[in-house]
Order: structure tokens, then C-alpha cells, then sequence
């Protein structure tokens, strides 16, 4: 009976003890600018499993984003929030987070620099497995990760959330390396119709091997829970609001085709 007694106290500790472990990680671009990245991963995974990036919102490397990382830990990923704009900076101001955006997209190959030094730090990280790499991106994190895509980076696959779809630098023929998953609200409008047909016809041209799915009823920023109350908040805020459905449903969708993507 102690015996028994002793090994399931055993087990216990062992189960209380493997979690998501998350940590900061200051780091540079290939300019010098100083960066902070959030580092997820679950400690009873055992051995190399495959890194994803998080590419934050126009509001910068903020709670949810971090959020986000767990939650792709807790699915057996390596998880990297990495940051565009600097020293880790947020806000919960629209026009703040307008300039910033607007400061982190002037130049394409900065930017691109800039998300390459978040997947290279992914990749330094010992859990991480080198040769299955992904990208996900919520509004303009989905620019961020559809433009790495654009310019033929090496991943398996990018997941594009109510991202921006339209670029400075269209795909060309052959280039496209990785599976794309876009999840766009029907009601979004801030990504209007003309911008989905001219990326899909982008794609089209591109030979990329794209699903594209068009949630009715979903605005921009679906996938957010705190989508609400930024539309409203005392600065007055975008067209966005959560849906709890649609963030559902796009969850499910990004397992499914992770496991595509990752075979």
C-alpha cells in the first residue's frame, strides 16, 4: 500500500511539475534594434517539436499575443511571440498603434529582417525542430507572416487571422514555399471585397497551395476577446469585435492544417 501510495505521489509531482513554460528573450535585428520576444513551450513534450512564430496585432507584443504562444505550447509546438516594433512595445490607442504599424511596414526588407531575426531565434531555441517551421499572424501579424510567405521564406506553413492582404510585394511565379491558411471574416471591413479577390487571384498566379476561409457574420479582430472593448475604448476605436465561433472554428482549421503542413 505505501509502495502504491509513493509511486502515485510520484506521479503526481511529475504531472504538477510538466507545464507550459514561458520566458522572455531580449534580441536584436540585423540594424541593432533591441527586441523582446516571448518564448512558449511545454516541458512534458519530450524531444524537438516544431517552432512557431506569433506575429502580434497592429497593437503591438501585448498579453494576447503572448496568450497565443501559450496556447500553441499546450499543443506540443515551440512558440515564439516575436516583436515588429521594438522593445517589446504596445499600446490600446488606435492611433498609436497606427503609427506604429505604418513605422514597422515603410520598408519591406526591414521588416523582412525583422521577422527573420524572430525565426532565426526560434530556431536557436533546443526544443526546436529546424526542418518544421510555421508562422501565424493576427491583422497585421497575418501581413507580416503572408509577406514571409511572398518571398519564399522556409516554412511549412503561415496562418493568416483577419490579417491585411494586401502588399508592396507581390508573390511571383514559383516562389511560395510554404501551405497558406488565410481565416478572413465575411464582415470585415477593413479588408474589403476587392482586396480578397485581388489576393486570391495573387495567389492564383503564384501557384501557391492556399485554403482560404470566409467566415460569415465575423468581423476584423475575431479572434481577440478583447476586440470589443477596444472598439470602444475612450479613444474611440477600429471596426473590430470578437466572435467566439468564428475564433473557434479557425483554431480548429490552424490544427488541422498544421498537421498537413507539418507531414
Amino acid at each position: 500500500m505505501r509502495a502504491l501510495l509513493a509511486v502515485t505521489l510520484m506521479c503526481s509531482a511529475a504531472l504538477a511539475q510538466a507545464a507550459v513554460q514561458t520566458r522572455e528573450i531580449r534580441y536584436q535585428d540585423a540594424t541593432g534594434t533591441a527586441l523582446i520576444g516571448y518564448y512558449a513551450y511545454d516541458d512534458a513534450v519530450q524531444g524537438k517539436r516544431p517552432g512557431v512564430v506569433v506575429v502580434h496585432e497592429w497593437w503591438g507584443l501585448n498579453d494576447y499575443a503572448k496568450r497565443r504562444a501559450r496556447d500553441l505550447a499546450a499543443l506540443g509546438y515551440n512558440a515564439l511571440a516575436i516583436d515588429m516594433y521594438g522593445d517589446g512595445k504596445h499600446t490600446e490607442h488606435p492611433q498609436d498603434a497606427q503609427a506604429f504599424m505604418a513605422a514597422a511596414m515603410k520598408d519591406p526588407e526591414a521588416a523582412a529582417k525583422r521577422f527573420d531575426a524572430g525565426l532565426e531565434l526560434l530556431k536557436l531555441q533546443p526544443n526546436t525542430n529546424k526542418h518544421q517551421l510555421a508562422a501565424v499572424g493576427y491583422c497585421f501579424g497575418g501581413k507580416v507572416v503572408l509577406d514571409a510567405a511572398r518571398r519564399g521564406e522556409k516554412l511549412d506553413g503561415v496562418v493568416s487571422f483577419h490579417g491585411a492582404l494586401a502588399t508592396q510585394t507581390p508573390a511571383t511565379p514559383g516562389v511560395i514555399r510554404a501551405k497558406i491558411l488565410v481565416e478572413h471574416g465575411e464582415a470585415d471591413s477593413m479588408v474589403p471585397p476587392e482586396q480578397v479577390a485581388a489576393f486570391k487571384q495573387e495567389m492564383r498566379n503564384a501557384g501557391a497551395d492556399l485554403k482560404f476561409v470566409s467566415i460569415p457574420g465575423a468581423k476584423h479582430g475575431f479572434t481577440n476577446p478583447d476586440a470589443d472593448r477596444l472598439s470602444h475604448g475612450e479613444h474611440g476605436g477600429p471596426d473590430i469585435g470578437y466572435d467566439k465561433a468564428a475564433d473557434e472554428s479557425a483554431w480548429q482549421d490552424m490544427q488541422a492544417f498544421f498537421k498537413t503542413a507539418f507531414d
